[in-house]
């Protein structure tokens, strides 16, 4: 059989994929064989693009253009007696994408120079605000309708990226419930049963919705599995699944999250003498892990890992360095969360060497009945003026993917954690808040935006976390949270004109304050906000070129 040649053009960071034929005979193409495709450009630069075992004997590859240009590829298979999967050959040319798509425009995220941001291949800064779908891969969300209708409100609200598992899933316990129905999509499981093999018609599925997320502008932060399945599966399997991940979404605009809670063993290990001994072999796998990652991907998507509670993502494998940006998780308690997530936050910020900080799970809106869009918006402006390089939000039964009739809990293991459907908590007002506070930001250089507590009194502290949080934008702003809504001072000012203003962090509305008249040393009354609720005030120069 003659393997057919690709299309001879692309379109720059758009992906592009062709198939090739297996001519020998295997009895399981998925653990017998590996196929490499090498792509090379004129300057001589090279991507060893892993290709993914598709069904039957065929193997694909996706590939995307960095730049404009002529490329050539050459494939590369273990067995290189296949003529079919080694020594093809052939050519493409990638011309400029003109398209709308925001992140083909832009390009896949990379970490900004100051290593405080995440910023797309072009320079332009990413300011992450994500929502969280652990099981949005599955037919709990139903495609497309479900899926394509939650993924159009998120846009329109002002999110810029997805956490969603491409694996086995939290709440199930490995030991009883890996198999659990409510882990499959309209295919089935990923794998099949025992962990034999990847099942490809699971993913040709997951293909369309995340493909689907990024030609809507939504990065996709694809979390490999839940970090505890690992003892189950063994290294190699989680090498060999992350070896398919990179391969079928590498040439995406993606972020990799390794493992969720990557060092938290499964709910039957707790309070048993088996529970130190998971722990440690998760964490010594998923660095194995890592470290397979950043060497495979010829992209280098960065890389992080969700992690346990209160153990930053740096923290959860045994050489830092593998971690690209730093995820927290910080606690589902509400208003008892609040404190330790300010303090969390402000101590992974401050480590060296510097990477971004985002909180990436915090007191979903709805858990246990609880945690709603108060609690939401402190968790956003709190984090984000600490130094946070974005935030994630989560609904509860978003992330389950409760459904009308059929709420998610019926299994060995998990139970609801909060009773309405998804399409009931996606109208939940702290999403849309959270997206009017995005907005703000980006009213600013916000990637330039450094915590200065000490700027406004009363401040923060352990005793007073209602009081006000600061943040200053060299030469454009400064902006206070006010939890309590109570005047403030501000300090620091300096002799050129001001501008200030209330913003209501509900409703988006912008309270203009007539005069901003500091004294001699500096210090500005400001006026009390409009309500008792929280506001954040933003006092900016008056030659700032922000919008308004």
């Amino acid at each position: 059989m003659t393997n057919q040649n690709p299309a001879t053009t692309s379109l720059v960071n758009k992906p592009i994929e062709f198939a090739l034929m297996a001519e020998r005979a295997y009895g399981d193409p998925f653990n017998e064989v590996e196929v490499d495709v090498v792509f090379a450009d004129t300057a001589g630069a090279m991507w060893r693009v892993p290709a993914f075992w598709s069904g039957d004997n065929v193997f694909r590859v996706r590939f995307a253009a960095p730049r404009s240009g002529v490329y050539t590829w050459r494939s590369a298979c273990t067995n290189p007696d296949d003529p079919g999967l080694h020594g093809q050959t052939g050519a493409l040319t990638a011309l400029p994408y003109t398209g709308s798509a925001e992140l083909y425009r832009h390009g896949r995220l990379r970490v900004a120079q100051s290593r405080r941001t995440l910023e797309h291949a072009d320079g332009t800064p990413f300011l992450w605000l994500a929502d969280t779908w652990w099981m949005g891969l599955t037919q709990r969300l139903d495609w497309p309708d479900g899926f394509r209708r939650l993924t159009e409100d998120r846009v329109r609200k002002g999110f810029s990226a997805i956490q969603i598992v491409a694996g086995p899933l939290p709440d199930f316990c490995a030991t009883i419930a890996t198999w659990d129905p409510q882990q499959t999509n309209e295919a089935g499981w990923p794998w099949e049963q025992g962990f034999a093999r990847i099942n490809p018609a699971f993913y040709d599925l997951a293909d369309l919705r995340l493909a689907f997320l990024v030609e809507q502008g939504l990065v996709p932060c694809i979390v490999g599995m839940w970090g505890y399945y690992l003892p189950f599966m063994g290294v190699e399997r989680c090498r060999q699944h992350w070896r398919y991940l990179v391969a079928r979404y590498g040439a995406y605009p993606v972020t990799w999250c390794l493992a969720g809670e990557a060092t938290m063993p499964t709910y039957a290990r707790h309070g048993t003498p088996e529970l130190d001994r998971d722990r440690e072999i998760q964490k010594a796998g998923w660095t194995e892990v890592a470290r397979y990652v950043r060497e495979l991907d010829p992209w280098h998507n960065p890389v992080t890992v969700h992690p346990s509670w209160m153990v930053p993502a740096r923290a959860s494998l045994a050489d830092a360095s593998l971690v690209d940006f730093d995820m927290l998780q910080t606690g589902h308690s509400g208003y008892t969360s609040l404190v330790p997530s300010v303090e969390a936050m402000q101590e992974a910020v401050s480590q060296e060497p510097r990477i971004p900080v985002l909180n990436s799970e915090v007191c979903y809106e709805g858990i246990m009945g609880a945690s709603g869009a108060q609690i939401q918006r402190f968790m956003f402006y709190t984090c984000m003026l600490s130094g946070a390089c974005g935030h994630t939000y989560g609904a509860n039964g978003i992330w389950q993917f409760n459904r009308e009739g059929d709420p998610y809990g019926d299994s060995p293991s998990g139970w609801s954690w909060g009773g309405d459907p998804w399409n009931v908590c996606m109208r939940y007002p702290g999403s849309a808040q959270m997206g009017l506070g995005r907005g703000l930001f980006e009213r600013y250089e916000w990637w330039r935006m450094r915590p200065c507590p000490d700027r406004v009194k009363p401040r923060w502290s352990e005793d007073n976390y209602r009081a006000a949080y600061a943040a200053e934008i060299p030469g454009q702003a400064l902006i206070c949270y006010v939890p309590h809504g109570w005047p403030v001072t501000v300090n620091g000012l300096g002799e050129q004109p001001y501008t200030a203003y209330y913003f209501d962090p509900v409703t988006g509305e912008q309270v203009d304050i007539a005069q901003v008249a500091p004294a001699v040393d500096g210090v500005w009354e400001a006026p009390k906000p409009p309500s008792r609720q929280d506001w954040v005030l933003v006092v900016a120069e008056a030659r700032s070129k922000a919008a308004t």
